[in-house]
């Protein structure tokens, strides 16, 4: 299975022969196995090349960049291994159809309510009395279908997920408030965490897309946009819950992470480095876990399922079949 590489220090990256060099500016240097990487992820100050790209894109590897504050900067893509102007065409054809449109806006929306759903639904049967929450994820799911436009249904999406959060409330310690979500910048604890592990689902999704034909800039829920791959935000809704949150409670409530993983900037509170390395370690842990798909007959990883929620897609645009977003069974 390939893995993802993540780099904290600052310093330099170079092709060496047939694989991939570090030097840090302290002068440690460190060896990446290309034929094993998915993509790259740079979380320090770092120096490349266009030879290293050149190297990269020959073996299908992405590097993904993050910025000062933890928030995904922007990705460097390899040439696409598929390329398909009929999937393109039919995407955007898609995209122009209000109907086909508002149906796969809907499914991206059902599901991401259901796997938020599933997480409530999991500590209320642990005694944290959680059933109006329950009720208001179940009335939004109900009001799905009599959204009219998109804009509707980011509001039912929307409305659903301030009422998931009160989870967060109820779940977490005392020393891990919770008042809502705000991003930009994360004000404390709780709100770098999530800013950090969304960022880390988009990037995974911004990988699975490309390793398909799918373009990632055209998308369904979200609005397309410059600068950004909308079509990983949809996709990303549907795992934020079981990605992030999920990963969020247990590391919190098991003080695998604490109140000394964080530094504060100004305005601001972010993951210090070990606080980084912790979530991180334990972030491509449950990437590569396998589940028993219930229609494959095989256990696939975390991380396959992002790539076959994007054949997924591509399967519907392509021969009509009907789309129904990722729900977590498991």
């Amino acid at each position: 299975m390939d893995k993802n590489y993540h780099i904290f220090s600052d310093g330099r990256i170079e092709r060496s022969e047939d694989t991939v060099r570090l030097e840090t500016d302290d002068g440690e240097k460190k060896h990446i196995p290309v034929e094993h990487a998915e993509a790259i992820y740079l979380h320090g100050q770092i120096d490349y090349n266009t030879r290293l790209m050149s190297f990269l894109n020959e073996h299908g590897v992405a590097v993904h960049v993050f910025g000062w504050n933890d928030r995904y900067a922007g990705s460097l893509m390899p040439e696409r291994g598929q390329t398909s102007g009929r999937t393109v065409v039919e995407q955007v054809r898609a995209y122009d159809d209000p109907e086909q449109r508002q149906a796969l806006a809907a499914s991206f929306v059902r599901g991401s309510i259901h796997n938020m759903r599933m997480n409530v639904t999991y500590y209320d049967s642990r005694d944290y009395e959680l059933g109006n929450v329950i009720d208001d994820l179940d009335e939004a799911t109900a009001r799905i279908d009599d959204a009219g436009d998109i804009s509707e249904l980011m509001g039912v999406e929307a409305t659903a997920r301030r009422a998931y959060y009160q989870t967060f409330e109820a779940v977490l310690p005392d020393s891990f408030a919770f008042d809502g979500r705000d991003y930009n910048p994360p004000p404390n604890p709780v709100n770098a965490l999530i800013s950090f592990g969304n960022s880390l689902v988009y990037a995974n999704c911004v990988s699975a897309i490309r390793a398909t034909a799918l373009d990632p800039t055209i998308s369904y829920l979200h609005e397309p946009g410059e600068r950004r791959y909308s079509l990983s935000l949809d996709i990303a809704d549907l795992f934020k819950p079981v990605l992030t949150d999920r990963l969020l409670f247990r590391l919190v409530n098991r003080k695998q992470i604490d109140q000394y993983d964080f530094r504060d900037e100004v305005s601001s509170c972010l993951l210090n480095e070990e606080g980084r390395t912790t979530f991180l370690k334990e972030f491509e842990q449950t990437l590569e876990r396998t589940v028993e798909h219930p229609t494959l007959n095989r256990k696939v990883s975390y991380q396959y399922l992002l790539r076959l929620e994007a054949y997924k897609l591509k399967k519907h645009l392509l021969t009509g079949e009907s789309y129904d977003s990722f729900k977590r069974w498991w």
